[in-house]
């Protein structure tokens, strides 16, 4: 922003003209990569889990929002102050453009803070999703201008809205499966600057392909990147595998950061800015209070549906509600969007978008931090990579896959170092950080609760396991699959025996509890350790002769790990 000013108060036009905002530029070269790596990185499992009300608030919220800016913003031109002057067709128009959200800031402190899974995904997977929601929406309307207002022209406009978000949503599906079938019947492991050129030039090549068909190319772009991390990621060789994802982070973090900088200089130096302060205002209050009527009615549908399905987990609380709000941020899809309006007021209303897209990254983008404390909301919550970070590991195999699979050396003579690097199960690796925190995780119940079991698997992920994966993935990628599940399985029963065991041994031994009031001791809580009744224990244990033996406890920081307290007791010397 200050750059831009410093450009607008300088003489002379060639430097303002050459930063102007160009909608081609933005549309082909700034916002595929961020599409895309937003795809490719998805958190699958907490998407697919949410996918109900993801898609609820993309589509209908997103309905609802613009509908709601747009009415309120005729009813505001109605009157005509500042001498703005908006039909309906283009109020409608201006509230589907300002009805997308970009929560980049919000996004990227969520991540560093490791905020709720559930509430990261809903928004995470609600910003994708109504960016092209709003864009389809807008375009369709583009289609009814100057025409009237039929019954029959808003049924037409609502199944064009749903035919081109359904075809798109195919034709990246199709160009993903694509991929990863010409990965897994091919040897292009061979050639990994070949093989990642592939995978990025067919993603590209599907956003394109779908625009040139007259559909919504961000809706392919991103299902085409969860495709191709989905099915093709495991039949990619490893250096294909690091580079596509570390090539589309960076590419996706320079497209973010010269999109700020776009709009930041465009503030001063775009022209035919008309500034409009209290549309402006009257506008940004607009779109909270769609932002509200969008958010609040679908929480409580979404709350009262998982109720008559007895899933209460997946109640959106009412901090996730408020959350939700203030993720209503709205960003350079917005005024790319804006570039098309026409009219008498266009010049205004572009200005205005401009100006509110500015306004809510400052207000609450800045403010995400203190709306977390105020909130309550959980953070430091670390999930188990579903990203395939095993391969990034050299493809752990922590129960010996190699052996399972013995073959002879001879096989492995003619290969280069590449190939062989592809073919040859690696072995195990000890002390892997993933692994640990997914076992660490699945442990983490408080002392005296019994490990929770495994939730019942999402019938797509059921579906998709059983015959997808088979379909497009190798065959050794589905056995090493398959052996980490079977082994993880079965370290979680031990881990589940263990810790029953140990704890029936708490509850047969004795802490002092009777010197204790009765009154104080509610059955509910009889399990339960103090600091006072191991002191007591301790003083009882020094002061009595008549116990021969000497009873050892070792207290750890909360919970106990390892060996079963039926086991020897460690000496005097060990450390305890």
């Amino acid at each position: 922003m200050i750059v831009g000013l410093i450009i607008k108060l300088s003489p002379g036009t060639i430097i303002q003209r050459m930063v102007q905002f160009n909608q081609g530029y933005f549309f082909n070269l700034l916002l595929p990569p961020i599409i895309l790596n937003s795809g490719y990185e998805l958190k699958r499992h907490q998407f697919f889990l949410n996918f109900g009300t993801i898609l609820t608030f993309a589509l209908v919220g997103t309905f609802i929002a613009a509908v709601v800016t747009g009415v309120l913003t005729y009813v505001y031109a109605f009157f005509r102050p500042e001498g703005i002057s908006i039909s309906f067709i283009d109020s409608m128009i201006f509230g589907s453009i300002l009805s997308a959200t970009d929560p980049v800031t919000i996004l990227a402190i969520f991540s560093q803070l490791h905020v709720d899974p559930q509430l990261f995904s809903i928004i995470s997977g609600e910003s994708l999703m109504n960016d092209a929601v709003a864009i389809v929406l807008s375009e369709t309307l583009h289609k009814f201008r100057g025409q009237e207002l039929h019954v029959a022209n808003i049924f037409k406009g609502v199944g064009v809205f749903l035919g081109v978000f359904t075809a798109s949503t195919l034709i990246g599906v199709l160009f993903g499966i694509l991929v990863a079938l010409m990965l897994k019947y091919s040897e292009l492991f061979r050639y990994p600057s070949i093989e990642t050129c592939l995978v990025a030039l067919m993603a590209y090549s599907s956003y394109l392909f779908s625009n040139a068909a007259q559909m919504s190319g961000i809706v392919t772009l991103l299902f085409s990147g969860i495709t191709l991390k989905h099915y093709a990621y495991d039949n990619m060789s490893l250096r294909s595998k690091r580079a596509t994802k570390y090539v589309f982070q960076v590419l996706s973090q320079l497209s973010e950061n010269f999109i700020f900088i776009y709009l930041g200089v465009n503030l001063f130096t775009q022209t035919e800015l008309d500034y409009k302060p209290l549309f402006i205002l009257a506008t940004t209050l607009i779109i909270c209070i769609a932002r509200y009527l969008s958010v609040a009615p679908l929480s409580m549908l979404i709350n009262a549906v998982c109720r008559a399905l007895g899933k209460s987990e997946e109640i959106l609380p009412r901090s996730h509600q408020l959350m939700l709000f203030w993720a209503g941020l709205r960003g350079a899809v917005a005024f790319a969007l804006s570039s098309a309006l026409v009219g008498d007021s266009a010049p205004a209303m572009r200005t205005t978008v401009l100006a509110v897209v500015t306004l809510t990254v400052l207000l609450f983008g800045g403010t995400t931090n203190r709306m977390l404390q105020l909130l309550d909301i959980r953070t430091g919550v670390v999930e188990p990579d579903d990203s395939g970070s095993e391969d990034e590991e050299r493809d752990l195999d922590p129960v010996g896959y190699r052996r399972l699979q013995r073959r002879p050396a001879s096989m492995y003579s003619d290969m280069s170092d590449e190939e062989e690097e592809h073919a040859r199960p690696l072995p195990p690796s000890r002390g892997n950080s993933t692994m640990e925190m997914s076992i660490g995780g699945l442990l983490s119940g408080p002392l005296g609760d019994p490990i929770p079991e495994s939730e019942q698997p999402h019938w797509f992920m059921s579906f998709d396991n059983k015959y997808l994966k088979p379909l497009f993935t190798k065959r050794h990628i589905q056995a090493r699959n398959q052996t980490l599940a079977e082994y993880w399985k079965e370290k979680r029963r031990k881990m589940d025996r263990a810790n029953r065991n140990m704890l029936a041994g708490i509850r047969h031994m004795s802490f002092g509890q009777s010197a204790l009031p009765r009154d104080d001791q509610d059955d509910e809580n009889a399990d339960a350790l103090t600091l006072k009744s191991v002191d007591m224990t301790r003083q009882q244990a020094s002061t009595s002769s008549a116990s021969p033996q000497k009873k050892k406890l070792v207290i750890g920081s909360g919970r106990v790990f390892g060996r079963s307290p039926s086991g020897s007791p460690p000496s005097d010397g060990e450390p305890q």
